[in-house]
């Protein structure tokens, strides 16, 4: 999943005072409307000709319930995180990441590897931008093992879905996992097998980033964006899985 965090969106269409007013309220909306979904479920399979209390109906009225809950945590979550993450970059990442002891290095790099946006077509890239900045490489590979492991739209769904127990559940396994697995790759004794052109390879200061002057509104568009592109893509596996099982 990519966020474009460089350069601000241009403002274009509704004016600023819209989406402070509509983004809140589209919250207050989705929230009341999630309140509600049972006895709207409920309504909609007594207007069916099945008994409420046969398998038919039981499985209706899941099916009306659950897919409706499932596709606005995700829009909620969707939309959150993807607000959260514009403040983060690979580059910034890069930065933060740069010169820090190795011993801290490792929790740091799963937390920013959970936080910073980035899909896997950009895991090269990003391994061999890390490592010509002198990042070690079992830090590195924590941040590449946390990304995809640990993500926040993952552990909204289990925590709306199944509760938090199970979230904290997942989070800790799957942050602990990135963070050993960095941990015993900086104990081989790895970089030796890097290719000369890795390790000669300069990825240029990661003191002096570039102010990115997103403004607030910028980074809800940014979010909305990540729910069109998340939420329009798998709102179909939502159904076919809810209907499945």
């Amino acid at each position: 999943m990519n966020v474009a965090t460089h350069a601000p969106a241009p403002h274009k269409g509704a004016p600023d005072w819209l989406w402070y007013l509509g983004v809140p309220a589209a919250g207050v909306v989705l929230y009341l409307l999630y309140g509600q979904l049972v006895p709207i479920a409920e309504w909609v399979t007594a207007l069916l000709p099945v008994a409420r209390d046969s398998h038919t109906g039981e499985a209706i009225a899941f099916f009306v319930y659950d897919v409706p809950k499932v596709l606005l945590l995700l829009t909620g979550i969707v939309f959150v995180t993807g607000v959260l993450r514009s403040w983060f970059s690979p580059e910034k990442t890069r930065a933060i990441l740069a010169g820090r002891r190795e011993i801290w290095g490792y929790p740091l790099a799963s937390l920013l590897g959970v936080l910073t946006p980035f899909c896997s077509c950009s895991s090269v890239p990003l391994f061999i931008g890390f490592v010509s900045a002198g990042i070690p490489l079992g830090v590195t590979f924590s941040f590449l093992i946390a990304g995809p492991m640990v993500g926040p739209v993952g552990l909204g769904l289990l925590y709306g879905l199944v509760g938090w127990e199970i979230a904290t559940i997942y989070l800790v396994f799957g942050f602990t996992i990135a963070t050993g697995a960095g941990l015993v790759m900086g104990r081989m004794r790895l970089e030796r097998y890097l290719q000369d052109w890795v390790r000669e390879l300069n990825a240029g200061p990661v003191g002096d980033l570039p102010d990115e002057r997103l403004t607030l509104v910028d980074r809800l568009k940014i979010g909305l964006d990540q729910v069109r592109e998340i939420v329009g893509r798998v709102w179909v596996w939502v159904l076919a899985g809810i209907g499945i099982g």
